[in-house]
């Protein structure tokens, strides 16, 4: 019988293409000899051509790559069994005869993963492999060693020789950039090595005071999460006897035998899993409701400006605290500024095609990172799409976007991309499942969400990968506690489950609090609202005038009080601090449409949102609660252990 490929995922599913003396094409173009539909596929994506008596693929220079049994290729031999990748779409190079060819790959690919040679071994699957998924492998290998075989995978990810890697811009993942906040209660939470990885002497910056979150005095750390997912990644390669990593993205519909052996798996894809999706009724369905207002689901749009900022950082924290319309997150001035946008601010976020003359909205929908080019454009590298309001004279939103970089003291060449991005909260009932239950031949599997897939949050409190993290903690100390090489229980997880339900109410109910305000009658609406009434009032008023200058006086006013108020708070905890004179003169720059903006956004209400923080200790008090603490402070700098504002 001769050669031929079988569709195994796809439209193709199921047909046989047989291979001869020419050269089959692959790709989204329509004379493609298979066209391949998925829309991360290139026009021609791949080509499979014979040579000296075999069959070579090609990778023809695609964007997102070809994956032959889950590892990325430029040219392979092909050998029988094969998996092709593309996108979705999968395919199987065959030599063998048609019963064969029936056989579920899936089947294949489970056999040939390395088992556990110590039956009571843990067998772990980690769908995700972003911050919060290495950190809980690592966690879990820190503390039970060769008790757990533990895998990671990730489609972000690619192999450059023996290691794993993160694919980069030109292979379709598009990394992030933003500037986090990392909670002491976390970090020292982590493993000692972890925790030197991530904090070298240059790596990270305290632009926050310490507070209730603080263990020992420890400041809050600021550091780029494109570090923390290079230096986990990093450290992971390095553990490959216990850690295997998988440079695929995680396909349940494929993985369901392999899945049904292990003990565990751990959901740690962010906010739009595809695998807790799947099993959604395991989980229960998320309830929206709770964050509405008047039966509407309340949401924020963030335009995120990845800017370098020329103020001292107690400045730029007072700024921030202010008001609640930018938020600027930064290592020693560089970072993200987050501009909250009103509704119609957020239909103006768009693309649009140079070459098509159309309208896209992938800044808006995916989202896409738009960097600066050459000509001073943001574009989008993955669409090729320009940021129009940056194009369009008199745009009123770029208006007011200069006005948030003037407010923390950007230059226009200093913002160097765009991005955007969509915030939603809903409430979970449950975190932990039993997916599969014990068989004669199988384990029985318990499914647990972390990270995003578990609690996505506004991030405007700073809480969302410290959320993630604890929830790895916790997840990792309950399987560590429970093991005993038998069949887990429902109860072996009592306490993680209880941790979850606390990290989901304490900062989601801070979150929460951070979108919504209340008026003088108690009526509670949201703050975009309270920015578009200021916006719409602010352009029905006159601009010159004794009556405009005395508004003009009145919101700097306003704004110099709240920041007073900030400033008596912080003067104990953070030096440096700017006087009175320093602040009225920056805010004298400012437009009076933007001063009005400020003010009417109200300060952070810190009284709500501050108190005490989610100790995960106190469910595991019989387990070692704290990993790292001995880890010396590479600033080896002593701190009060007071409260913070954030």
């Amino acid at each position: 019988m001769p050669p031929v490929i079988v569709g195994r995922k796809g439209p193709f599913a199921g047909q046989r293409i047989p291979l001869g003396s020419e050269p089959i094409t692959l790709g989204r173009k329509g004379d493609s000899d298979i066209v391949i539909v998925s829309p991360i596929a290139s026009r021609l994506h791949a080509e499979i051509v014979p040579e000296d008596g075999g069959f070579v693929l090609y990778d023809r220079d695609s964007s997102n790559g070809t994956l032959v049994n889950g590892e990325e290729v430029t040219r392979h031999v092909l050998m029988p069994n094969d998996l092709i990748r593309i996108g979705e779409e999968a395919f199987a190079f065959e030599l063998t005869d048609a019963m064969e060819t029936l056989l579920d790959l899936s089947v294949k690919e489970a056999e040939a993963l390395p088992r556990a040679a110590d039956p009571d071994t843990l067998r772990v699957t980690v769908s995700g492999g972003g911050p919060v998924g290495l950190a809980f492998a690592l966690l879990l290998e820190s503390m039970m060693g060769s008790r757990a075989a533990i895998t990671v995978y990730d489609g972000r990810w690619t192999r450059d020789g023996a290691a794993v890697v993160w694919k980069d811009q030109a292979q379709g993942n598009i990394r992030r950039k933003q500037v986090v906040t990392v909670q002491s209660r976390q970090y020292l939470n982590l493993p000692e090595d972890v925790q030197a990885r991530l904090f070298t002497p240059d790596g990270f910056s305290e632009m926050w005071p310490a507070g209730p979150d603080s263990i020992n005095g420890r400041p809050p750390r600021n550091i780029p999460i494109a570090a923390i997912e290079d230096r986990l990644l990093e450290l992971a390669n390095e553990k490959k006897d216990r850690i295997r990593l998988v440079p695929v993205r995680f396909d349940i519909a494929e993985r369901q035998r392999e899945l049904a052996d292990q003990h565990v798996l751990a959901i740690c894809e962010g906010g739009r899993s595809h695998t807790r999706e799947h099993f959604g009724n395991k989980f229960g369905a998320a309830d929206p409701s709770i964050y509405s207002l008047n039966g509407e689901h309340v949401h924020d749009f963030i335009l995120g400006l990845k800017v370098n900022s020329g103020l001292p950082d107690p400045m730029s924290v007072m700024l921030t605290v202010a008001q609640n319309r930018f938020l600027l997150n930064s290592l020693r001035g560089e970072g993200f500024l987050n501009m909250r946008l009103t509704d119609t601010e957020a239909e103006e976020v768009v693309g649009i095609d140079p070459v098509r003359k159309v309208f896209e909205s992938c800044i808006a929908s995916r989202p896409c990172v738009m960097d600066r080019d050459a000509d001073g454009d943001f574009k989008c590298p993955t669409h090729g799409t320009l940021f129009l309001p940056a194009l369009v004279r008199g745009s009123a939103l770029w208006k007011r976007v200069q006005e948030g970089l003037k407010l923390f003291g950007v230059a226009e060449a200093d913002l160097s991309a765009v991005t955007s991005f969509r915030l939603d909260m809903v409430q979970r009932p449950r975190f932990t499942s039993m997916l599969y239950p014990r068989t004669a031949k199988t384990p029985g599997t318990y499914g647990f969400l972390l990270g995003d897939a578990a609690n996505a949050i506004h991030f405007w409190p700073g809480r969302g990968l410290n959320s993630g993290l604890a929830s790895a903690i916790s997840l990792a100390r309950s399987l560590n506690s429970a093991w005993r090489g038998k069949q887990f229980r429902d109860a072996d997880f009592l306490r993680h489950e209880a941790a979850m339900s606390v990290l989901q109410y304490r900062h989601k109910s801070r979150a929460w609090n951070a979108m919504v305000t209340t008026n003088d009658e108690g009526v509670t609406y949201a703050i975009k609202e309270r920015i578009a009434e200021s916006i719409a009032a602010a352009m029905t008023e006159p601009t010159e005038g004794a009556g405009a200058e005395k508004t003009r006086t009145d919101d700097i006013d306003t704004l110099l009080g709240h920041l007073r108020e900030i400033g008596a708070r912080l003067a104990p905890r953070m030096p440096d601090l700017p006087d009175e004179a320093t602040l009225r003169a920056h805010l004298e720059t400012l437009e009076s449409g933007t001063l009005r903006t400020l003010r009417e956004s109200e300060p952070w209400d810190t009284l709500i949102v501050s108190g005490e923080e989610v100790d995960i200790d106190i469910f595991y008090r019989q387990e070692p609660s704290v990993v790292g603490l001995k880890l010396p402070d590479p600033r080896s700098a002593k701190r009060p252990p007071h409260a913070t504002t954030r």
